[in-house]
Order: structure tokens, then C-alpha cells, then sequence
């Protein structure tokens, strides 16, 4: 038995494992990614090699392990090359929408108690304007009207432009300054 240290035969079979990745993978680049984790791996575990037995295939099993092991993965991953998926799952920092909030409410707290009351029962509660119109028995017109009043108010108080989109984190919040629900009176 020699006392010759494995490691010094890794480089030796490098050429014919970019042979065999290349015939599994088919891709000059991934095959060179593989050679290099079955290198690494074979270094980190070389006291489970035997010596005495073939590094080649000890090498090459642990090369085809690889790259099966790769396709598995690959199998359950989806492709997202244009980050489609990847920005639906991205999420805004909290932070933002609760120092939006905090000036929300302060805006809010500026406006007439009707004009609040108006887009509260409209906006955050979702009420329809008949019947926000018959809880502070007042008309219809009336209650579009101070709802209108009470968005544009709003707006103002907090520096909005009238084409600048609003991004909060509160659905009621966005749904109290959206114009979308004033209808035409």
C-alpha cells in the first residue's frame, strides 16, 4: 500500500469527467459546473474513498449522482426567465405603507366630520351611496357630493397629484381614495 494522498489523482480525470458531463448534460457550461461541484464533493468526502479502489469510477458516480440529483431539482423548480412568477411573489417593505398610513390618518383627521363619515361609509366600509345616503338621512347627490369633496381634500393634504398612483399596503385605505367608485351624479 502506498501512502500516496487521493487528492493528488482528482486532476488526472478531470478531462474525461467534462467528457462523460458534456455526453449527460449536452452543455459545455453546465458540464463544467458539474465537474466542478463532483471535484468539490470528492475533495470534502475523500476519506470515504477506499484507496486501492478505482478513483475514476468513485469520480464518475459521484458525477452521475450529481447530475441526477440536479435534474430532480430542475424538475421541481419553475422557469422564470423574464421574473414573471418571481414579482408576483416579491412583497413591499412594511415600513411604507404604515408611514403612509400614519399620514393617511392624519389627512383624514383634518377633513369635516360629514366629508369622513361620507368616505368612510363609501370607501372603507363599502356601502353603496343609497345607502350611505339613508344612515345620515340626507340625499344621494348629497352624499356623492361630500364623498367627492372629501377624496379631492384628501389628495390635496397629502401632496397627491391627480395622475399619481397611491402604492399602500391597506386595501380600505386605497379603496377610500379611489375615485373609481364616484359615479357621475
Amino acid at each position: 500500500m502506498s501512502n500516496a494522498d487521493p487528492r493528488d489523482e482528482l486532476v488526472e480525470h478531470l478531462p474525461a469527467m467534462r467528457a462523460f458531463a458534456i455526453s449527460l448534460t449536452r452543455n459545455g457550461s453546465l458540464a463544467d459546473d458539474m465537474v466542478q461541484d463532483t471535484v468539490v464533493k470528492a475533495w470534502t468526502n475523500i476519506e470515504k474513498f477506499q484507496p486501492g479502489t478505482n478513483m475514476r469510477a468513485w469520480l464518475f458516480t459521484i458525477l452521475r449522482n450529481t447530475y441526477y440529483s440536479s435534474r430532480r431539482k430542475s424538475n421541481r423548480e419553475v422557469s422564470d426567465v423574464d421574473g414573471v412568477f418571481t414579482e408576483g411573489l416579491a412583497e413591499k417593505p412594511a415600513h411604507d405603507g404604515h408611514l403612509q398610513m400614519m399620514d393617511f390618518r392624519e389627512a383624514l383627521a383634518k377633513l369635516k366630520v360629514e366629508q369622513r363619515e361620507a368616505l368612510l361609509l363609501i370607501g372603507a366600509s363599502g356601502f353603496s351611496y343609497e345607502e350611505a345616503a339613508e344612515m345620515c338621512g340626507v340625499a344621494v347627490g348629497t352624499i356623492k357630493s361630500r364623498t367627492n369633496r372629501a377624496r379631492a381634500q384628501l389628495a390635496e393634504l397629502m401632496g397627491l397629484k391627480e395622475d399619481e398612483a397611491m402604492e399602500m399596503t391597506d386595501d380600505a385605505t386605497m379603496s377610500v381614495l379611489s375615485a373609481s367608485r364616484v359615479s357621475n351624479f
